[in-house]
């Protein structure tokens, strides 16, 4: 299947949705059963489970594609696509009750806000997460929990706590609305609570200590890098829009006291074309640093430090090189970027939400730096 050619089919018709996922802050029901149904929430799913199992590339493509549709539908694929990869990591028949059905979409936080108390063989687990993309459209759940044993937590030979995601219906935790957000709006990324919920020790995973069960090369390629990834393709599709609502408003629009359009004007063609130059270049570069981590991971090994800390760096540099285009775009638009009508303000915003994530964020160049520095770094989350 060619799923970043699925992926460009639908995007007309999510986009004309634009303004409905916008206003309700989430995925209407119906586009969430659609996306599932055409396979864009399984790209990184491994084959055994119903999954497409793509080449890297290949499902960052397609949500490169639906980002360029609307950047909160990119972003819930991505959620969705890069949740469902851990399912390499459970136990197989865990994994293969959780994705019963092709049409299951999970969601996860990494990020260990809550506490998984050793209970014989199962764990009792207490969390509040927030940033839940999608979580309203799926029907398995995963949080980020710090193992707690003997009244303690759990620490790992690197003097971390020992941190592990657990697996629960989505029935069993508890929906928050506190999503009310500058951008990405409709991703209704709001809280899910669980409280003394016993989960079977069997269905928690920890992406850093455990093995992939799953011996495809998908599952040799670091999670963390392809999340990071996937935040980046999102955002390179979110600017590649914006370029382009740029362009067609350009053709009519005359600044204030000018008679030429604003395709006209010297300073908006030069403004458009280090945009273009720009936002090739990051995509470039993501693009070389994944096809070398593929291609390590093709010919049986894991991708080495440097090409680990090379796809976190072109990732964070790609989201913030899309953020500086859709503000470039924003700012030629003039006084019609702020109306609620023009798309401009939407990818604006949506951009610079974006940015915030944890994976792309500032700290992530000084760790892409102490490798390159060759100074001794704690890759954990590399």
């Amino acid at each position: 299947m060619d799923i970043a050619a699925v992926a460009r089919a639908l995007a007309p018709s999510i986009r004309s949705r634009s303004d409905e996922i916008e206003r309700n802050r989430t995925l209407p029901a119906d586009l969430a059963a659609t996306m599932a149904r055409t396979g864009l929430f399984r790209t990184l799913l491994p084959r055994r489970l119903g999954g497409l199992e793509c080449a890297p590339l290949d499902a960052l493509a397609s949500m490169e594609a639906i980002g360029e549709a609307d950047a909160s539908a990119g972003w819930c694929t991505m959620i969705g696509a890069t949740a469902g990869m851990s399912a390499a990591w459970l136990d197989p028949e865990v994994a293969a009750a959780i994705h019963s059905s092709p049409e299951v979409v999970t969601g996860g936080v990494f990020a260990p806000i809550g506490r998984a108390v050793v209970d014989g063989d199962a764990y009792v687990v207490d969390g509040r997460w927030p940033w839940f993309s999608g979580h309203a459209h799926c029907a398995w759940l995963s949080g980020g929990c710090v193992v707690v044993e003997n009244g303690a937590p759990r620490m790992l030979p690197n003097g971390a706590p020992d941190a592990r995601m657990v697996f629960f219906p989505a029935s069993e935790g508890t929906r928050l609305d506190g999503w009310h957000v500058s951008g990405l709006c409709g991703t209704g990324s709001g809280e899910v609570e669980v409280r003394a919920l016993r989960v079977p020790r069997e269905r928690s995973v920890s992406l850093i200590v455990d093995a992939p069960r799953e011996t495809g090369p998908l599952y040799r390629m670091p999670p963390f890098g392809l999340l990071a990834q996937g935040i980046a393709f999102v955002m390179l599709g979110n600017a590649r829009a914006a370029i382009d609502d740029l362009v067609a408003l350009a053709s009519s629009k005359r600044p204030q006291g000018s008679r030429r359009t604003l395709a006209e004007r010297a300073g908006a063609q030069a403004e458009l074309a280090r945009a273009e130059a720009a936002l090739r270049s990051a995509s470039a570069y993501c693009v070389d640093a994944v096809g070398t981590a593929w291609s390590r991971a093709l010919g049986g090994d894991p991708p080495g430090l440097r090409e680990r800390a090379a796809l976190r760096l072109s990732a964070t540099s790609a989201t913030r090189t899309a953020a500086d285009v859709a503000r470039a775009m924003y700012d030629l638009g003039g006084g019609s970027s702020v109306f609620e009508s023009s798309p401009l303000q939407r990818r604006f915003r949506d951009a610079h939400v974006g940015t915030q994530h944890a994976m792309v964020a500032p700290p992530t160049l000084e760790l892409a730096g102490r490798v390159l520095m060759g100074v001794p770094t704690d890759a954990t989350l590399l």
